[in-house]
């Protein structure tokens, strides 16, 4: 067997999420798709992590075996792949790597990036999440430090979600403005719940505008199994930015 690993990039917004399924325009489904076309074998994606539906990656990493006698060339099927996907698709890079390579079990660190924008812009509103009011990037960032460390995450997912466990460890957290109506915030943590970084982005957000007091995020972390309300930011600005292993 060999074990290839794609390096690549997508547009989220005409996409039903990462994850193949049926009668679906998928991320995943896109990509297996033109792998058996050009490897003729049924090929499975192993993936980093999965990404909901509008939600987009700067660097999304996924990997899959193959059997010994497909000798593609690596360039050749970077070229081919590149040829066969939709243009909402982009890889940028190709590898043979060790059989014991898993893109989503090896991942140490994932980091993404929310973008806020209360500039309204027709153009820019599938890859920015548009409010009304300007925010400052340090009173913002000082509601997400509670998030740093590790932390019992069970508060910030979808109910229907199906890990074993939803302790999480952030890593840390950073604000800034991109430009002068723009507000950038990257999350990086060892791995992350379903919705995790929209429910965070929707939560710090009601507590900003004084929809919520300012301890919230607190009570949630600290008493996980207790129902509280939460709000679900847009997808439109999350992008997974980068995977480190």
């Amino acid at each position: 067997m060999r074990n290839i690993k794609l390096t690549y990039s997508y547009d989220g917004s005409c996409f039903f999420g990462f994850q193949k399924q049926p009668n679906k325009r998928t991320v995943q489904g896109e990509l297996e798709k033109a792998l058996n076309l050009i490897l003729k074998d049924k090929i499975n994606l192993i993936s980093s992590g999965r990404t909901d539906r509008g939600v987009h990656a700067k660097e999304q990493v996924s990997n899959f075996l193959i059997k010994n006698g497909i000798n593609i060339p690596i360039n050749n099927l970077l070229r081919a792949l590149n040829n066969l996907i939709p243009n909402d698709i982009e890889i940028f890079n190709i590898e043979e790597v060790p059989i014991s390579f898993h893109s989503r079990y090896m991942a140490k660190k994932r980091t993404y990036e929310y973008l806020i924008t209360w500039r309204k812009d027709v153009f820019s509103r599938k890859y920015k999440t548009y409010i009304s009011e300007k925010i400052d990037p340090l009173i913002f960032c000082d509601i997400l430090k509670p998030l740093i460390g590790i932390h019992d995450f069970n508060n910030f997912r979808l109910k229907d979600s199906n890990n074993k466990t939803s302790i999480r460890e952030i890593f840390n957290i950073k604000t800034s403005l991109k430009d002068p109506y723009t507000l950038s915030v990257f999350i990086e943590g060892n791995a992350f719940l379903k919705t995790q970084i929209r429910i965070i982005m929707g939560i710090a957000l009601d507590i900003y505008f004084n929809k919520k007091p300012s301890n919230y995020i607190e009570l949630l972390l600290k008493e996980p199994n207790i129902v509280r309300k939460i709000e679900v930011a847009d997808p439109y600005g999350l992008y997974l930015f980068k995977i480190n292993y």
